[in-house]
């Protein structure tokens, strides 16, 4: 934002609420803190204060809490002043049309958050953390958001960067001084080292497939043949009838998708056509779905009549499912007829249920949350994980790494490879924003919501 400009939003959410919060920003806080409740000075910094806000026409509207804090020490590295009134909407739709007469303007959507990155508050990681919390559906993705606002990704880039500069001034040592008396050239301590950054970097942007987990939700799908439980067994789950339970095969034609929590994880559910020979057109159609959908499927359950006899199953569907994405339900236990399925698919965990009276349906929860902890490939001890942003940045240096590894093994002169190397050094500044690209700031905080 301009220097002179004070924004305003309101920063908690639209609607009735006990308590609403609206935030300012700018070199007009310090008057603005004072001049709102009458006062000569501007108040104390960091300290609630309750007063009457009175508008420009010398009407109060609402007693609020008014909190001030001084250029330097806030969020956003500006003055900031924080008033929270009653959430009631009207009050706080004339609170922000008085500011707004008063000189202030509409903060755009993610324009705090943006002034801080600029003021030094936050490097780009950190910035891109705060809207992932305020967007976070599961206790791994809340986790994963307050580590990297805590500055992980940020320390992580340091680090590699602080290696990657050791190897730089290595070979740059005989560029810069040829005729000094430097120990002959020997490239196997920086070539060692080179190829322990291309690893590390390449697991880096391995853990983005985390990322998609934690905020898209871990896609499972539920297979199996007409009338085994499929559509009982999602609206057992979601705890209501989201699917439609009937004794006509083929009553799902397409998949029918839900939301619902596992233990800590966010998962997508999806309710999809049984898998049989098709009665017409309409079907087979469905049944194409749900082999498309395999494809791109993080887990899957596999439900059985066990009153029948084992389903067969089509080649394409059993390509995608491993002993470590997959569960066997065996449902309808409660029958006099149902019999153990245990030598059906041995290798992978089964479970046997009961949807209509719910027996073993706790155990079977747990065993699914068990089977995801184990199976879903999670970070390593430093707890970091990239965002597609950071991957295509640490793809960049990881090519430029591979460049100059491929150099010094041809012993190309060593102005080559620390050319490489100054590359892979800028792709890393990349991920927290030590970059000057104002197109790619503005695409990133339009994302954020108003008011953060």
């Amino acid at each position: 934002m301009p220097a002179s400009d004070t924004i305003v939003a309101l920063s908690t959410p639209a609607g009735e609420s006990a308590i609403a919060v609206i935030r300012l920003s700018g070199p007009a806080c310090p008057k603005l803190s004072a001049e709102l409740l009458g006062r000569s000075q501007e108040l104390s910094s960091r300290v609630a204060h309750l007063g009457k806000y009175t508008d420009v026409n010398h009407s109060v509207i609402d007693d609020c809490l008014f909190t001030y804090f001084e250029h330097g020490k806030s969020f956003t590295g500006e003055a900031m002043l924080e008033i929270a009134p009653h959430g009631n909407p009207l009050i706080v739709q004339k609170i922000i049309a008085d500011l707004f007469q008063r000189g202030c303007r509409a903060a755009e959507p993610g324009e705090f958050t943006r002034t801080a990155f600029l003021n030094g508050k936050m490097d780009l990681s950190q910035a891109e953390a705060v809207s992932d919390l305020i967007r976070a559906r599961s206790d791994r993705s809340i986790e994963v958001a307050q580590r990297q606002l805590h500055g992980s990704v940020g320390r992580k880039m340091s680090e590699l960067t602080e290696r990657l500069l050791s190897v730089m001034a290595h070979l740059e040592a005989y560029i810069d001084f040829p005729e000094e008396d430097l120990p002959s050239e020997n490239q196997d301590g920086p070539a060692a080292e080179l190829q322990k950054l291309i690893v590390n970097i390449s697991d880096l942007i391995e853990t983005q497939r985390y990322t998609s987990l934690l905020h898209e939700g871990i896609k499972t799908l539920i297979v199996g043949e007409p009338n085994v439980g499929k559509s009982s067994l999602i609206n057992a789950l979601t705890g209501s009838d989201r699917s439609i339970v009937s004794d006509i095969p083929g009553t799902t034609r397409d998949y029918i998708s839900a939301f619902l929590m596992i233990g800590p994880w966010r998962i997508e559910i999806l309710d999809t056509a049984g898998l049989h020979e098709a009665g017409d057109a309409i079907e087979q159609i469905g049944i194409n779905h749900t082999i498309e959908q395999a494809e791109t499927a993080d887990f899957f359950l596999l439900v059985l009549d066990a009153t029948g006899s084992s389903p067969p199953l089509p080649q394409s569907l059993l390509d995608q499912m491993t002993v470590k994405n997959t569960i066997v339900v065996e449902n309808k236990i409660d029958l006099p007829i149902a019999k153990d399925h245990g030598d059906f698919m041995a290798e992978f965990q089964h479970v046997r249920v009961s949807l209509q009276t719910h027996e073993g349906l706790q155990a079977f929860r747990q065993l699914w949350a068990e089977s995801i902890d184990s199976g879903v490939q999670q970070p390593n001890a430093d707890g970091v994980v990239v965002n597609a942003r950071h991957a295509s940045a640490l793809m960049e240096a990881l090519n430029a790494l591979e460049l100059a590894a491929d150099k010094m093994r041809e012993d190309d002169q060593s102005e080559l490879v620390a050319s490489d190397l100054r590359d892979a050094v800028e792709s890393i500044g990349k991920v927290v924003g030590k970059v000057d690209n104002e197109r790619m700031l503005d695409s990133l905080f339009k994302q954020f919501c108003i008011g953060k």
